[in-house]
């Protein structure tokens, strides 16, 4: 009976043992050694270490690695999609370039840079941009549940303002390289003055070389479509309307009548040109013949819109 419960107790103890080395293998820290680091084309024992996005794990190694050059290792669980950081000079996404990596379904990692010239796929171009990534020393691997990103880059000094961005889940760039719209992203940003020296990589979990607070955001946020979308049904779809009505139903109310048409129309009319102006600068993610037809029916609503206030007004003058 004894040995029956010494040996359940045994197993229960190889259990746990397995478990938590499991977990640890999965999960990475900056109080720990890079455990990819023999992966890495480049040396990494005195790189600097912070926690870039806690809510997503992202852990951030980076160090000034010889004259004008950075290394750089972005760790992150692995969510079947890329994980990227870009470097922008004002702290934007749009305009700024990135460096994102991501594992083939058929095994090899993939790493490019992008210039990221909008939020949807078509305006952020692989292979362009302003990084200068240091040939054959950039590579993303796996180990776990983790992602490793790792690259070079040519630079006397690089932009401090960082964001952040993680593909859809179980969603892979196109063969073409052209990544899905973020699923969500995060800036932040760096002092880069240090280069990581003295960090080595059991840098400060808290954050030692990052300043600022991480500002996350979505891809789902109060964007320039749904404004172009509010701004067009308010005015053309409410207002104008409205305004007609007044002109058609309540002419026993005078002069009220009148001044309600007039400044319901002119708000509504406004209202609308401003969204079909928001409507020009609207990066879509449809197809090409869509967004001409969209464009095409809005123009000709403007023109319309525009004719009816040229007639309201030669109708008051006369």
């Amino acid at each position: 009976m004894e040995m029956k419960k010494a040996s359940s107790l045994h197993t229960l103890f190889l259990f746990l043992l397995g478990f938590a080395f499991l977990v640890k293998s999965q999960s990475d820290s900056c109080s720990s050694k890079l455990s990819v680091s023999h992966l890495i084309p480049f040396n990494t024992s005195s790189l600097g270490c912070f926690s870039a996005w806690s809510s997503q794990d992202f852990i951030l190694r980076y160090e000034n690695a010889g004259s004008n050059v950075w290394s750089y290792v972005l760790s992150a669980p692995d969510t079947g999609s890329y994980i990227s950081i870009g470097f922008s000079g004002d702290g934007s996404m749009v305009g700024s370039s990135a460096m994102a990596g991501w594992i083939t379904s058929s095994g090899p990692g993939i790493v490019k840079r992008y210039y990221l010239g909008g939020t949807s796929s078509k305006r952020c171009p692989p292979d362009q941009g302003s990084l200068d990534p240091v040939q054959g020393k950039s590579v993303i691997t796996s180990q776990g549940s983790r992602l490793y990103l790792a690259f070079q880059l040519n630079s006397a000094q690089l932009p401090q303002k960082l964001i952040y961005a993680v593909g859809p889940q179980n969603n892979l760039p196109s063969s073409d390289g052209y990544l899905p719209r973020h699923r969500t992203m995060a800036s932040g940003s760096i002092n880069l003055s240090g280069g990581g020296a003295g960090g080595g990589e059991s840098g400060d979990e808290d954050g030692e070389g990052a300043t600022g607070d991480v500002v996350e955001g979505g891809a789902s946020g109060f964007d320039l479509k749904r404004k172009h979308g509010i701004l067009v049904m308010l005015g053309w779809g409410v207002l104008m309307p409205v305004g007609m009505m007044m002109a058609r139903y309540f002419k026993q109310f005078d002069p009220f009548w009148f001044y309600s048409h007039i400044s319901i129309q002119g708000i509504g009319f406004l209202l609308g040109v401003g969204g079909i102006i928001l409507g020009f600068k609207l990066d879509d993610d449809e197809g090409q013949g869509d967004i001409d037809t969209h464009k095409n029916l809005g123009i000709f609503i403007l023109v319309f819109g525009c004719l009816q206030i040229a007639f309201s007004r030669n109708q008051v003058h006369q």
